[in-house]
Formats: structure tokens, C-alpha cells, sequence
């Protein structure tokens, strides 16, 4: 009389549904392969941070606001500070920062243009 085979059913068929197969071929696929050698790469060692360029010097724009007249073009900070120093009230300017990313001049808000105000050199 021939071997007695033992089936199961195999779900982890794709599609529609599942299949009988024997167990012998079940069995055979879960068993590990000891002949096979696993290559585990080393760690890479890590990259040296690369230094930040260092940011270039602001450039200020002052504009009056009544007659659009512009008071200082291109200006640093000290320049920028020195010239408010003159003005009456921080709304009486327009002050704008140029941006070099985008490569045009960029309009402070109130809270920037406070922020300058307050550190304005007071001309007595």
C-alpha cells in the first residue's frame, strides 16, 4: 500500500481562495537553510557637519511715509539706528530689510519695526 500523505489546506495562496496541498511541502518551506551566510553591512560612520556660510550684514531701507521720500537706501544697522534716532514716531517710517533669497526688499512689520525702534540711538 503507498505512503499515507497528510493534507492541509493553504491559505496564503493569492486570489480567490485556498488550496489542499500535502504537508511535506508546507513543512519544507519554513525549514531554515543553514548553508546560507548573512551579510550585515557596518555602520556608517557619521559625516562631518558642514560649518553654516555666515549670513551676510542686513541692508536697511528707510522710507517716510507722508512723502514717500526715501530717507536711507542700503543702509546697515548702525546707519539704520542712527537715522531713527531723528524720527518722531516709529509709525512716521516705513522700514524695510533686503532679503537675499528672494532678491528683493522685504516691509518690517509693527512688531519688527518696534523691535528697531527700541534700540534706536535718541538724538537729544
Amino acid at each position: 500500500m503507498a505512503d499515507r500523505k497528510i493534507w492541509v489546506l493553504d491559505t496564503e495562496t493569492k486570489g480567490t481562495g485556498a488550496r489542499m496541498v500535502p504537508l511535506d511541502s508546507i513543512e519544507r518551506h519554513d525549514e531554515p537553510a543553514t548553508d546560507v551566510k548573512v551579510w550585515v553591512p557596518r555602520k556608517r560612520a557619521p559625516r562631518e557637519p558642514t560649518a553654516p556660510e555666515p549670513r551676510a550684514p542686513r541692508r536697511f531701507r528707510v522710507v517716510d511715509v507722508v512723502s514717500r521720500r526715501v530717507l536711507q537706501d542700503d543702509g546697515s544697522l548702525r546707519e539704520t539706528l542712527q537715522l531713527l534716532g531723528a524720527v518722531e514716531g516709529v509709525t512716521d517710517v516705513h522700514i524695510s530689510v533686503w532679503d537675499p533669497g528672494e532678491d528683493r526688499w522685504r516691509l518690517l512689520s509693527l512688531d519688527e519695526r518696534k523691535a528697531v525702534w527700541d534700540r534706536r540711538a535718541r538724538r537729544d
